[in-house]
């Protein structure tokens, strides 16, 4: 439905929650659409992005928690009612720094607009028992209940908590589901065809921006103040592509090297294949492939503003590479489509979206295009294959299996490749794969496993 101009940071917040609760919109296109069409600026605006972020990511907690204080299930009351429910609970329960008058206020005044007389009361009420009642909501008790605790208190579903408990057990679980409803840091790759990584540094701090060293990637550096990413000079001039530790590290584990040929089987938006081409010093050739023409066109101009020109973008279904290139590439890799469990912290409506059947149908696609595409890689050549996924049987089961099907393939050593080894992935790395947890290493979660095709071994 086509929504009134938002005349408000609230107003805003509350159309965005709308459009993703009750239409299934996706949050970062509804938040954008909302904040294009009202005439809102700077605090209003991050404002209106923190509310309706915060309430989407919290959602079937706060449902949960506003319906207790309902004679009726909140499923049937009006859409817009449950949402304005939504945008005052989330204030009352996860930010403080907001006063529960102004949030209660706030929201009823928006009831006036968005209901009738009779809503309004109920909209009042229910925050008003919710603001009561906030520090001593009935949670299930964690040693009889531990899924459903954690799930209602760290707002994830149920299943996802249940698959976690039986992978990390409660204490990491708890620490994992914490560290996706924290804000990921923001963290830049230096373009090292363009600058150095002390030369960026010093323009981002006359730029205004707080940085300081990453603590794995050697090109990066994480980013505080910086503002509109777009609007800085410096990105707008090349110098840096804003990308994650974990991804970084992709391209370090492959490190082809400079004048080599290279195959990366998904690889828009671009951000490995540009990092790949800085290591290659632009000497080389880099076929950057995906399935989609659109997706093309944006490696095509993160290569451009960039600086990066050994990269062919490369309209092809990854499953087919081997037929397409068979014995061309040094090296092969396989950034592939996954669940992204891993990256739940960076989309607030991620948690809501995914399914336990999900993963292994990823699996099965994963699997699929590690063996359809391993006939490019020449002999003696190395495959990496990365998710950012947490699930195993993403990961190391796909991994698994596609040596049992591929005899000429073997696991190596991680360690020479990846710059700096947190202490816990010391043994694993040397086994040939590595997989970083937001909860331990302060990264998005990734997995990341190298691989040599045998020279003397064929098909």
């Amino acid at each position: 439905m086509k929504l009134r101009p938002a005349a408000s940071a609230r107003e805003a917040a509350l159309q965005v929650i709308y459009r993703v609760t009750e239409e299934g919109a996706f949050a970062s296109l509804a938040l954008d659409e909302v904040l294009q069409a009202s005439n809102l600026e700077g605090r209003d605006r991050t404002l209106a992005t923190e509310l309706a972020y915060s309430a989407i990511k919290a959602w079937q907690t706060l449902d949960w928690a506003l319906g207790l204080f309902l004679k009726h299930p909140l499923a049937k009351l009006p859409p817009w009612i449950r949402c304005l429910l939504r945008l005052g609970g989330v204030q009352l329960m996860y930010l403080p720094r907001i006063p529960a008058r102004a949030a209660i206020y706030e929201t009823v005044e928006l009831a006036k607009k968005y209901g009738h007389r009779g809503t309004v009361g109920l909209v009042n009420g229910v925050l008003r028992h919710l603001d009561r009642r906030k520090d001593d909501l009935p949670y299930p008790d964690p040693g009889n209940d531990p899924a459903g605790y954690l799930s209602l208190r760290y707002y994830h579903p149920r299943w996802l908590v249940e698959k976690w408990l039986a992978q990390f057990g409660y204490e990491e679980t708890e620490a994992l589901c914490r560290a996706d409803n924290e804000p990921a840091l923001m963290v830049i790759r230096t373009n090292t065809l363009k600058t150095t990584v002390a030369g960026l540094a010093a323009r981002l701090q006359d730029e205004g921006a707080t940085v300081r060293p990453a603590r794995y990637a050697p090109e990066g550096l994480i980013v505080e103040g910086l503002g509109a990413v777009k609007a800085s000079p410096s990105f707008r001039e090349g110098l840096f592509y804003v990308q994650d530790e974990g991804s970084q590290l992709v391209g370090h584990a492959l490190k082809p090297e400079p004048g080599s040929i290279v195959i990366d089987a998904s690889a828009a938006p671009g951000g490995k294949t540009t990092h790949l081409a800085q290591l290659m010093v632009n000497r080389g050739t880099i076929l950057a492939c995906d399935v989609h023409p659109s997706r093309l066109e944006l490696i095509k101009e993160n290569c451009r503003r960039l600086g990066v020109t050994c990269v062919r973008a490369v309209l092809a279904d990854a499953r087919e590479l081997g037929q397409r290139y068979p014995e061309v590439a040094d090296y092969l890799l396989i950034d592939a489509p996954c669940s992204g469990l891993g990256v739940l912290r960076r989309r607030p409506d991620a948690r809501w979206r995914k399914e336990l059947a999900g993963t292994w149908e990823m699996a099965r696609l994963q699997l699929e295009i590690l063996l359809g595409a391993r006939r490019a890689l020449k002999p003696d050549g190395v495959l990496v294959y990365s998710t950012c996924s947490l699930a195993p049987e993403e990961n190391q089961e796909v991994i698994r299996q596609f040596l049992d099907r591929a005899r000429e393939f073997s696991l190596v050593s991680l360690e020479p490749w990846l710059p700096v080894l947190p202490a816990d992935l010391e043994v694993p790395a040397r086994q040939g794969w590595v997989q970083y947890l937001p909860q331990r290493h302060g990264t998005d979660g990734f997995f990341i496993a190298r691989l040599k095709r045998e020279e003397n071994r064929g098909f």
